[in-house]
C-alpha cells in the first residue's frame, strides 16, 4: 500500500469535491438502474459517461493523480458504450459503482485524515483489464468485465488468492455471492422491473419526512437479497425487494411528534406505531402480482414464539421473507441513530452480537445462522 498526500488544499474545495462526488453516484446508481431496463437508451449511456468524465475531471483539478488512470479508462469503456460500438451489461454496471466507490473512499480519507491509502498494483492491474476492451473483441468483453469486478470486489469466499489468480492472467474462478450495488433484482420483467422503481422512488420522500430513515429501504434491500443468496434463495427476489422498500410506508402516516419521541411511548401511541404494518399492506391490496410482499409486509413485525403482532402468529405460520426481513430490519435499527433516549447507536460488530443476545424466541434460527454468516463474511473483509 501507498499513502497519497494531496498539496495544502482548502477545507471547502475538498468538501465541495466530495459533495459533488456523492451526487454524481447516487445519480450514476439510478441511470445504472434504468439501463438494466433499457440498456440501449442512449440518453442513458450518455448521462453515465457525463458523470465519470466529471469525477475526473475534478480529481483532475486538485490533482488526485492515483485514481486519475482507472477513471480515464471506466471512462473510455463508456465511451465505446454511448457510441454504440459495445453492450452494456450488468457487469460493467458493477464495474462503474465499485469505481465510484474505490474514488469515494480515497477522496474521504484526503477530507479526513489529509491522506489515503491506495494500492498501486491493484489499480495497475485494473487499468490492465479494462484497457483490452474495445469494439472488436466483444467476445472477451464480460470474462474482462468480470475480472475487474473481482479484483475490486474479491468475495468473502473467494479471498486473496483467487484475486491474486485474475491478477496474473490465470482463469477466473466463479464469483461468490457479494453484496449488490442496488436494491433492485437483475433478470426480471420490464414490468416487474419498473415496479419496484416505482415503489423505491415513492419511498425516498416518505422516508426523508423523519431524519432517521433516509436509505433504509436500500441498505434493507440489499442486504436482505446478500443474505437470501447465502440462503440459496428461497425467497423470490423479486417479492422480497418489494418488502423491503414498503414495509415501513405506513410510518409516513404517523405523527412527527410521536415518531421522533425521547420518551417511552403511551400504550396508545405504540399501538398507534404498531397499526403502520396495516398502513404498508394496503399499499399493496390490489396488486395481485405483488401478494408475497403484502405477507412479507404485514408479518415482519411477527415473532417466532407468538408475542409479536399484528396477529400473534407463531413460527411454521410467518413466511421466509418476513422471518428474514425482522432481523435486518432490527440491524438497521440498532446501526443507526433513532429519537428515543433509551436507543443506542450500535457499531455493525455489537449490532450482531446484540441480536444474538436478544434473537432467541424473536427471530428464526435458521436464518439467524444465514445472517451470522453473512455479516461475518462482510465484516471481515
Amino acid at each position: 500500500m501507498q499513502t497519497f498526500t494531496p498539496e495544502d488544499l482548502d477545507d471547502d474545495i475538498l468538501n465541495d469535491l466530495l459533495e459533488e462526488i456523492n451526487e454524481l453516484y447516487e445519480a450514476s446508481e439510478q441511470t445504472l438502474i434504468e439501463l438494466e431496463l433499457r440498456p440501449e437508451d442512449n440518453e442513458l449511456q450518455r448521462s453515465l459517461f457525463r458523470s465519470v468524465h466529471t469525477i475526473k475531471g475534478d480529481l483532475g483539478l486538485v490533482s488526485f493523480t492515483p485514481m486519475m488512470p482507472l477513471l480515464q479508462h471506466v471512462e473510455d469503456l463508456l465511451d465505446y458504450l454511448r457510441k454504440g460500438q459495445i453492450k452494456y451489461t450488468s457487469t460493467m454496471s458493477d464495474l462503474v459503482l465499485l469505481t465510484m466507490d474505490r474514488v469515494k473512499i480515497f477522496v474521504e480519507g484526503c477530507f479526513t485524515k489529509g491522506s489515503a491509502e491506495y494500492d498501486p498494483e491493484l489499480y495497475k492491474n485494473l487499468v490492465v483489464h479494462v484497457s483490452k476492451i474495445s469494439p472488436d473483441n466483444a467476445a472477451l468483453h464480460e470474462k474482462l468485465l468480470a475480472d475487474a469486478v473481482l479484483l475490486l470486489d474479491p468475495s468473502p469466499d473467494v479471498g486473496e488468492a483467487n484475486a491474486e489468480q485474475v491478477a496474473s492472467g490465470q482463469s477466473t474462478p466463479s464469483r461468490s455471492v457479494t453484496l449488490a450495488n442496488t436494491g433492485i433484482p437483475k433478470g426480471l420483467s420490464n414490468e416487474k422491473q419498473m415496479d419496484i422503481l416505482f415503489f423505491r422512488e415513492l419511498m425516498k420522500p416518505i422516508e426523508k419526512r423523519s431524519m432517521y430513515w433516509e436509505g433504509r429501504g436500500d441498505r434493507i434491500a440489499k442486504l436482505a437479497f446478500y443474505i437470501n443468496n447465502l440462503a440459496g434463495k428461497p425467497i423470490e427476489e423479486d417479492q422480497l425487494a418489494v418488502a423491503c422498500y414498503v414495509h415501513d410506508f405506513g410510518m409516513a402516516f404517523m405523527p412527527l411528534k410521536i415518531l421522533h419521541k425521547r420518551d417511552k411511548l403511551e400504550e396508545n401511541e405504540f399501538n398507534l406505531m404498531r397499526s403502520h404494518v396495516y398502513k404498508s399492506s394496503r399499499l399493496l391490496e390490489h396488486l395481485d402480482q405483488w401478494n408475497g410482499a403484502r405477507k412479507i409486509v404485514m408479518q415482519h413485525h411477527e415473532r417466532i414464539d407468538g408475542n409479536g403482532y399484528p396477529l400473534g402468529v407463531k413460527d411454521e405460520d410467518i413466511c421466509e421473507g418476513a422471518k428474514l426481513l425482522a432481523i435486518l430490519d432490527t440491524f438497521d435499527a440498532l446501526t443507526h441513530t433513532r429519537a428515543h433516549n433509551g436507543h443506542v447507536k450500535h457499531p455493525k460488530k455489537k449490532a450482531v452480537i446484540e441480536i444474538n443476545r436478544v434473537g432467541e424466541g424473536q427471530f428464526c434460527k435458521t436464518w439467524m445462522g444465514h445472517f451470522n454468516r453473512g455479516m461475518a463474511g462482510l465484516l471481515t473483509k
